[in-house]
């Protein structure tokens, strides 16, 4: 697999540049507001999950960084699948995605999926580390 820059990169020139089936940028988002990324700390994430609250978590890393441990409940959908596996995240209640990554790569992951018209999309502020060291929950 190539490295997840080199994936990033290459998502955002596909769509950057016209290649993709859509432009992907965040000022062509319909509505007011919309245009900004809703960002979630590992604590209000991990008080959904206490509470009983219908959330999917969207693992972004590698199969085998997802193998190795991920939130509970997790779909594992690597950055390098997305645009041929994005029909898998579901467009009903809230949908967290998260990677260890650059906030940039994570960013185009975000607005290819709005420019699908998901809008239950929210992004692990902190990423899967932060979610490990806080001793949350990790299933394996």
């Amino acid at each position: 697999l190539p490295p997840r820059s080199v994936v990033a990169a290459s998502l955002t020139a596909f769509f950057l540049w016209g290649l993709g089936p859509t432009m992907l940028m965040p000022s062509s988002v319909e509505a007011g507001h919309d245009n900004q990324i809703a960002v979630l700390s590992v604590e209000y994430v991990q008080a959904q999950y206490e509470k009983g609250r219908k959330l999917t978590a969207i693992d972004l890393r590698s199969p085998d960084a997802f193998r190795q441990g991920h939130l509970p409940g997790a779909l594992s959908l690597p950055l390098n699948e997305l645009t041929a596996r994005f029909q898998e995240v579901p467009k009903a209640n809230l949908v967290v995605l998260y990677c260890d990554w650059p906030p940039a790569d994570i960013e185009v992951a975000y607005w290819f999926l709005r420019r699908q018209q998901y809008r239950n999309l929210t992004v692990l502020g902190s990423g899967f580390q932060t979610w490990v060291e806080r001793g949350f929950p990790v299933e394996r």
